[in-house]
């Protein structure tokens, strides 16, 4: 049996060999949102055509919606990257419902159980070794014992009243956010229908297949700069239709980072709206991992690509025996770097815990720090020319 073969036939049924039974509720939704954009909103397009406000509306409430899955639901209580004000938690809570994606209990729990077994076919829930259409949709339209969640792992959210009142009033919330919102703004512009099949129906697809593909195609293609261990990739096109999130094989390596994207010029405006909120106090405590920790990660995995090139490559025996010293030197400085910074790390420990640095001492210590860091950086480029050199013609 092929290795598709096998992904096909895990992807479609259950450990006893067994399709599951489908789920009534997601399917009836995703087919007929689908139908309803392919043939509803062209046919009211050309027949009646869309007014402005319509399509502002459309962009908008597209917008706020996919923010609060991305800031609210995903980097928030998923992974408690941040903390927020109430004010800012209830408007999560209210657009979050709005993208139709479950509650926050059950989307955080079903991904928090993704982050643990991701890629284990039979305890992730969209696990994309199953295949690119499970992982972007068939997931939810069976009862797969991997997708069934009990929040045992999300205790510490039911300690959060907005995420129990959300809970306790989901359908309402629901119903008030994508046929009530349409609806009055619909009565306001004069345009109910264009309202309701480009605010309401176009959006929650748009929502749905832009959150979905995260679940699918950034574990599929892509760049894994930070680690191999998981299917996750780097997707700058994708994180630019998502809000950020494309980052992915970063973010499943430092989950608890409230940034994605990591540089400036990254695409990553919920990183840019969680950071401004914390401008006026809606938002604190941002967690972030430190660049030795990122310059470690992708120092490894260069390591580990150039001993794949070399083992790889048809070089002679005296230039393979060359390249391979200059990969143990380079292996050799980056141990000797590692145990720099835990012997800071302990001092400045110790410092701190006898309260004995003054402020010379502390800026000697931190200059250490960004000297150990500048030279990963300058080993980072080393093994970039060393990879790009050993790798296959």
């Amino acid at each position: 049996m092929t290795e598709k073969n096998s992904s096909d036939r895990a992807a479609s049924t259950s450990s006893d060999g067994q399709k599951p039974p489908l789920y009534w509720g997601p399917a009836i939704m995703f087919a007929g949102s689908f139908l309803g954009v392919i043939i509803l909103v062209p046919w009211y397009g050309f027949t009646y055509g869309y007014q402005a406000p319509a399509w502002i509306a459309y962009v908008v409430i597209t917008w706020l919606t996919g923010m609060a899955i991305t800031g609210g639901y995903h980097r928030l209580w998923s992974h408690s990257a941040y903390e927020a004000h109430w004010l800012l938690r209830v408007w999560y809570a209210l657009w979050g419902a709005s993208a139709l994606q479950n509650t926050i209990l059950e989307w955080a729990s079903g991904h928090r159980t993704h982050h643990k077994h991701v890629d284990d076919e039979d305890k992730d829930p969209y696990s994309a070794r199953r295949g690119l259409w499970y992982s972007h949709i068939g997931w939810m339209l069976r009862r797969y014992p991997a997708g069934v969640t009990d929040h045992k792992n999300v205790k510490n959210l039911l300690k959060d009243p907005v995420v129990v009142w959300q809970e306790k009033y989901y359908f309402w919330i629901v119903a008030a956010m994508n046929i009530g919102l349409p609806l009055l703004l619909g009565v306001i512009f004069g345009d109910v229908w264009g309202m309701l099949l480009l605010a309401g129906l176009l959006r929650l697809f748009t929502t749905h297949h832009v959150t979905f593909f995260i679940n699918s195609i950034a574990h599929k293609w892509g760049t894994q700069p930070y680690t191999d261990e998981n299917t996750a990739r780097d997707n700058p096109f994708f994180a630019f239709l998502t809000h950020g999130e494309g980052y992915h094989n970063y973010h499943h390596i430092f989950q608890t980072d409230y940034r994605n994207g990591i540089r400036w010029y990254h695409w990553d405006p919920t990183k840019w709206f969680i950071k401004a909120c914390s401008w006026v106090g809606l938002t604190w405590n941002l967690k972030t991992v430190s660049d030795f920790k990122i310059q470690r990660a992708k120092i490894q995995m260069q390591f580990k690509r150039a001993e794949q090139n070399l083992a790889a490559s048809q070089l002679q025996a005296d230039d393979h025996q060359r390249w391979s010293g200059v990969l143990e030197q380079e292996y050799e400085h980056f141990k000797t770097m590692l145990n720099d910074w835990t012997n800071l790390q302990a001092e400045r420990y110790v410092t701190t815990k006898q309260n004995l640095a003054d402020k010379w001492q502390a800026a000697a210590i931190r200059t250490r720090f960004k000297e150990i860091e500048y030279k990963l950086q300058m080993q980072h480029k080393r093994l970039s020319l060393l990879v790009a050199e050993l790798a296959p013609a």
